[in-house]
């Protein structure tokens, strides 16, 4: 049996079920004792747990799902990152996977695919509106629910767009069945990749296959580079042109002449669902191009214009003369506009190549000063906070080291700010859910530890360690400790039938419990004598629970006479109290001498006289000579010289 499974994780997650597995975490299905729902839980695996670059991924996907609040994306309620267990507790989806939903069908209904497809766009819109971009975009991390509703799911390699940092891990990550051209070939991703991932689903669901298949993942990856995809419509002729113009768009190799936005993709398909024989004119669009680039066009396509109509012209009159001089002029013109260009930047001269040194843990003020590396221009990005190099040391580059570039050619490099240090404020009292969010939004760690308190409301912090005003580096785990509310302790409630109602009182103030109300009526037993109790001896109540009783007054039965016994005085401590006729225990208490310095045990009338013995916890103490006919007693032997 899986090691995780009938667990409590952080006290309040009861894990149930295995109900997935992934290529480096597993999820559980696990029930939340404190908020009482179905949630899933997934854990890191145990194997990877000292594997930083997966460790890495796990904890971007917290941080990625943390600040995202959509219907249409799985919802964050909880994570936990310890030296024991990786954990995120996630929004429990009852449901299959797009990509079995497509295995099952085959072939979707158009309608059913930009259902589909209108919900997945909407949540990346969302997502990228964050700043974040997923990468991962698949069926299999598409969740849908019986009503249609769509979840997206597995934020695992997503990356805050305005971050440009890249790992060799990073190239081709992802289904190389739905990834970008730009992400095959390890280059930089944007929003505009999610949207290739998207097209190629949309191509999926309305043909019921891919677009490029091959022997090896490689093998995919190289076609999603350099092979154009075949049009929809030549596998399922049914599907309307405007919606495969839609997929084809999605789909084009340049992400420049790609949906810039998913707000953009969405506007198309709302148009198209008005209009399902809407056609759209993608297939004539160019890339984009510079403002000189896009008049030299312009030109070209303007002169192509004239020299057509000229030409048609010369059909019709004698102008040919003059159409052969107009053609010159612009033949000499665009010989010297060539010319120019060549004199000012010759594209045959040759240019030094230099090979890209490692840049990366070096001081940026270094690498300005050090000749070796005139031979490139080194411009900076934006700073950023980095836990592993100090304030001024170069943490990325671009181009990466060893590549060979032109000499003189610009290397954009990203310079660390230091090490980012938060100061804690004082979470005492606030709600721990908002806590958690504050302390991932500061770039801080968390583990939650459950708390009794008297003071503070169940679910409110406690207090945090380290404390408030205190200092942390970026990436400090905070203990923050979370109320569970008053602690609830349960005391046995002791028999007091046949006591006085003082004595009943100082045994009851003993088990921290107090005298509730008391009834008075008539017995047999002698008055003052407790009858009758609620709730019932032994029973297990709340500390300061109020214990009624039924007093006896106005006495038909047995009577008793009480005898007053001095307590020692130097005694603090409580002692088990007994008056014996006989050898028979006719009364007994368990009180501290300190405290009662005097105790009256009532003694049932037998005859005319009686010797009485006082023990203290089994020693005896004094002896009393009791008188019923003249209700007198005196003390005819006192051995407290032993206590």
């Amino acid at each position: 049996m899986d090691k995780y499974v009938g667990k409590r994780l952080d006290g309040r997650y009861e894990i149930e079920e295995l109900i997935g597995t992934g290529g480096m975490s597993n999820v559980y299905r696990a029930h939340d004792v404190i908020d009482d729902r179905v949630v899933a839980v997934k854990i890191l695996r145990d194997e990877y747990i000292d594997n930083s670059e997966l460790l890495r991924r796990f904890k971007n996907e917290s941080k990625a799902i943390a600040v995202l609040s959509h219907p249409n994306i799985v919802k964050v309620y909880d994570v936990s990152f310890n030296n024991r267990v990786h954990s995120i507790v996630m929004e429990y989806i009852n449901g299959i996977t797009l990509k079995d939903y497509i295995d099952q069908q085959g072939v979707l209904r158009w309608k059913e695919a930009v259902h589909f497809t209108l919900q997945i766009l909407r949540a990346l819109q969302h997502a990228h509106d964050k700043g974040i971009v997923h990468r991962d975009i698949k069926p299999q991390n598409i969740m849908m629910l019986s009503d249609g509703t769509i979840k997206v799911t597995d934020f695992g390699i997503a990356r805050f767009a305005r971050s440009e940092s890249k790992t060799i891990t990073d190239r081709a990550i992802g289904s190389v069945h739905y990834i970008s051209p730009e992400q095959a070939m390890g280059d930089s991703t944007d929003e505009k990749s999610d949207i290739y991932s998207v097209g190629v689903m949309l191509f999926e669901m309305l043909t019921g296959k891919l677009p490029f298949e091959a022997d090896s993942p490689v093998s995919v990856a190289i076609k999603q580079i350099q092979t154009q995809a075949v049009m929809p419509r030549s596998i399922n002729p049914d599907i309307p042109e405007g919606l495969e113009e839609i997929t084809v768009r999605a789909m084009r190799k340049e992400s420049a002449r790609r949906y810039q936005s998913a707000a953009e993709m969405i506007q198309d398909i709302e148009q198209f669902k008005k209009d399902p024989g809407i056609h759209f004119s993608y297939k004539y669009m160019e890339p984009e191009s510079s403002p000189a680039q896009r008049k030299k066009y312009q030109r070209a396509v303007e002169h192509s214009r004239e020299e057509e109509s000229m030409y048609q012209q010369s059909r019709r009159t004698p102008y040919i003369p003059i159409l052969t001089g107009v053609t010159f002029a612009f033949v000499l013109a665009s010989l010297a506009f060539i010319a120019l260009m060549i004199n000012i930047n010759n594209p045959f001269a040759q240019v030094e190549e230099v090979r890209l040194p490692d840049l990366v843990g070096l001081k940026y003020d270094t690498v300005q000063s050090d000749d070796q590396y005139r031979r490139f221009k080194v411009e900076t990005l934006e700073p950023q906070y980095s836990d592993e190099y100090g304030r001024g040391v170069i943490i990325e580059q671009e181009p990466k080291a060893g590549r060979t570039i032109k000499s003189g050619s610009v290397v954009k490099v990203v310079v660390s700010a230091g090490q980012r240090v938060v100061t804690l404020p004082n979470f005492a009292g606030k709600d721990a859910q908002q806590t958690f969010a504050k302390l991932r939004e500061d770039g801080l760690e968390y583990e939650e530890k459950k708390i009794f308190s008297d003071d503070v409301p169940a679910g409110s912090v406690v207090y945090t360690d380290p404390s408030k005003d205190s200092s942390v580096p970026s990436g400090t785990a905070v203990s923050v400790y979370v109320s569970m509310g008053p602690q609830e302790i349960l005391r046995t409630v002791p028999d007091v039938t046949g006591m006085t109602v003082e004595a009943a009182q100082r045994l009851l103030d003993l088990h921290k419990l107090k005298v509730g109300n008391i009834t008075y009526e008539a017995g047999d037993v002698p008055d003052n004598t407790v009858m009758a109790q609620e709730p019932a001896p032994g029973s297990l109540q709340p500390e300061n629970t109020a214990v009624n009783m039924v007093v006896c007054k106005g006495s038909s039965g047995a009577s008793r006479q009480t005898i007053t016994v001095d307590m020692p005085r130097n005694i603090n401590m409580m002692m088990v109290v007994k008056a014996k006729v006989d050898g028979e225990t006719v009364a007994e208490e368990i009180l501290n001498p300190d405290q009662v310095p005097e105790w009256k045990p009532p003694i049932p009338v037998s005859g005319k006289s009686a010797v009485v013995e006082i023990y203290l916890d089994g020693e005896i103490y004094q002896e009393y000579k009791v008188d019923f006919e003249k209700g007198t007693f005196v003390k005819q032997e006192d051995y407290s010289y032993r206590f």
